[in-house]
């Protein structure tokens, strides 16, 4: 069995959890030595490929006091999930090939966001308000038109659409149409990775000589996008599509031996992202569902104390993953244990 890198000195633990500029110059003249001392390959002599896909590892969720920070049961869930990712990095910073990170990424007027709808006394709804069919239906939840001049969109058309795709979700089995509050906004910090990890993955791009995948998504007004594959909703009433399906990443994961997943939220962003995988892989390529691996100690699911809590149905989800044939594995038991193929 291969032995584990140690871990940097320029790594912090304790800052896991906090907003700090990452200092590039350094890094790169400590990554590159740090790659002669352990004498690191560049990835292109990888004959076994792993790809790390990171969703959403961004301050909005990930940082205590963002937008949406994603506390889980134990309150500090996405930091520590982070600690353990940053760790995995530099601790097998010689087998991990490539990593793709997701930047959810959002503005003020979107479908999800609270100024989108209005009231019949001119209130908007509070975060967390799930918005039903019914609501649609009775006008409890309107589209604000007063948007309708900066979006360009005719806002009768914009009402029928609330309608079609509050059915849509309803039909599909997927969540409830949710208002956030204001997260991920482009141009924000918020939207920014979490430093820590944001070293982690500069370190290894200068160490491996790997440039990083990024994928950005949840930036089209008129429908959600949890999952980095595609949307909530595909298409509007009249067939005209939502976004599109992500076929260049969909074919970039093909390439690799090994899929690891890490990642916020585990109960919306990262379920989603597997679950269009699995789909995806059932439908034209079922042999690469035994490729993807599931790292649960990397993420935590939304829980909003007193509110809502997903804890119970993002693990069911993903024993169904487990039982589609996914591998539910933890950072910190060593990857020969559950990546045979390494022996």
């Amino acid at each position: 069995m291969r032995n584990l890198l140690p871990l940097p000195p320029h790594y912090a633990p304790q800052k896991v959890g906090e907003i700090w500029r990452v200092d590039y110059a350094e890094r790169e003249l400590e990554a590159e030595a740090w790659a002669n001392r352990y004498r690191l390959q560049p990835v292109s002599e990888d004959r076994f490929r792993i790809a790390l896909l990171a969703i959403d590892v961004q301050n909005t969720f990930c940082i205590p006091g963002f937008e949406l920070f994603v506390g889980g049961r134990s309150g500090q869930g996405a930091v520590e999930d982070n600690r353990r990712l940053c760790e995995f990095i530099y601790r097998n910073l010689d087998i991990i090939t490539q990593i793709f990170p997701t930047l959810d990424t959002h503005q003020a007027a979107q479908i999800f966001h609270p100024v989108f709808f209005i009231n019949d006394v001119g209130e908007h709804p509070t975060p967390y308000t799930q918005i039903s069919v019914e609501d649609v239906e009775r006008g409890v939840w309107r589209f604000n038109r007063a948007l309708a001049a900066t979006l360009g969109f005719d806002p009768e058309y914009v009402q029928e659409h609330l309608l079609h795709y509050t059915r849509s979700l309803a039909s599909s089995g997927h969540y409830a149409l949710t208002v956030w509050p204001y997260h991920a906004m482009l141009g924000s910090i918020g939207h920014a990775l979490v430093p820590a990890f944001e070293e982690a993955l500069f370190f290894h791009g200068i160490a491996r000589q790997s440039q990083p995948d990024f994928q950005v998504k949840g930036n089209v007004v008129l429908t959600e996008n949890y999952s980095a594959i595609e949307p909530e909703v595909k298409a509007d009433k009249h067939g005209k599509p939502l976004g599109a399906l992500n076929q260049a990443l969909l074919d970039r994961l093909r390439t690799f031996d090994a899929v690891l997943v890490a990642g916020q939220a585990k109960s919306h962003c990262v379920a989603w992202t597997v679950q269009d995988l699995l789909d995806e892989y059932r439908e034209r390529d079922p042999e690469q569902i035994r490729k993807i691996y599931l790292l649960v100690d990397c993420m935590s699911p939304v829980v909003a104390p007193g509110v809502i809590d997903y804890t119970e149905i993002a693990d069911a989800a993903f024993e169904r993953f487990a039982e589609a044939g996914m591998h539910l594995v933890r950072s910190t038991d060593p990857i020969e244990e559950w990546l045979l193929e390494l022996h």
